[in-house]
C-alpha cells in the first residue's frame, strides 16, 4: 500500500482493514446491482408471454441490423407473420388454447432460425424475423417450409389438434429506410400474401 509497516500502528492497520472490507462490499453490491439490472433489461426486452422479443426491442434490432447492412454491404431479410384461424382458436377454445398455440408457434419460429437470427412478436398473433445474411429468395425458402411443419407436427392443445396457418410478408432489410418503414413494408406484403391465400 505504499506505507512502510513500521508506521502502521495497530489503529491505522485496523482503519484500513475495515476499508478495505467496505470496499469489497461495495463491489459485490455493485455487482448484484448489474446483474439484476441486466435481468430488468431482460424483461424490459421479452414478450410478457413468450420467452422472444418483444416489438420494442424487435425494433431496436431491426435499427442495428439496418445500419450493419449499410456498412457492411451485406443482405438481411424482415419477415413479417400473421396466423389465420388464430381469431377462431381464441374465440372458441378461450384465450387458454390462444396463449398454447402462441407458445408453439414462437418454439418452432425460433427452432427454424440460426442463433444470430431474432425472432420477435409484433403484437396479437403477429410475429417477425430478422434474418441475417439471408436473401429475400432465401427467406422465402425458409417461411415457405413453416407450415409444412406445422402440417407434420400439428398444434395439441386438450387433446384436440389445432390448425393454424400462417401468412407472411418478406422484404429486403435495405438502408435509407427506418425500422418502421420496413415493417411496414413487410406488413403490406404479407396482406398481399394473405388476399392471395383467401381468393
Amino acid at each position: 500500500m505504499g506505507i512502510p509497516e513500521e508506521e502502521l500502528t495497530p489503529r491505522v492497520r485496523d482503519a484500513i482493514m475495515t476499508l478495505m472490507a467496505e470496499v469489497d462490499n461495495l463491489r459485490q453490491s455493485l455487482g448484484q446491482v448489474n446483474r439484476r439490472l441486466n435481468d430488468t433489461e431482460q424483461l424490459a426486452d421479452q414478450d410478457p408471454l413468450l420467452p422472444i422479443y418483444n416489438r420494442r426491442a424487435f425494433v431496436r434490432e431491426l435499427t442495428r441490423v439496418q445500419a450493419s447492412v449499410e456498412r457492411y454491404k451485406t443482405e438481411a431479410s424482415l419477415v413479417y407473420i400473421d396466423l389465420n384461424k388464430f381469431k377462431a382458436i381464441n374465440d372458441n377454445l378461450g384465450h387458454e388454447a390462444g396463449d398454447a398455440v402462441l407458445s408453439q408457434v414462437a418454439k418452432r419460429l425460433v427452432d427454424c432460425v440460426r442463433e444470430t437470427d431474432i425472432v420477435g412478436r409484433l403484437g396479437g398473433d403477429e410475429f417477425g424475423l430478422i434474418l441475417s445474411r439471408t436473401d429475400v429468395d432465401s427467406a422465402r425458402m425458409l417461411i415457405n417450409r413453416i407450415p409444412v411443419l406445422f402440417q407434420q407436427q400439428p398444434i395439441i392443445w386438450n387433446d384436440e389438434t389445432l390448425t393454424v396457418g400462417l401468412s407472411s410478408g418478406v422484404v429486403p432489410i435495405q438502408s435509407g429506410n427506418n425500422a418502421e418503414q420496413a415493417l411496414n413494408a413487410a406488413d403490406a406484403a404479407m396482406y398481399e400474401n394473405k388476399k392471395s391465400d383467401i381468393s
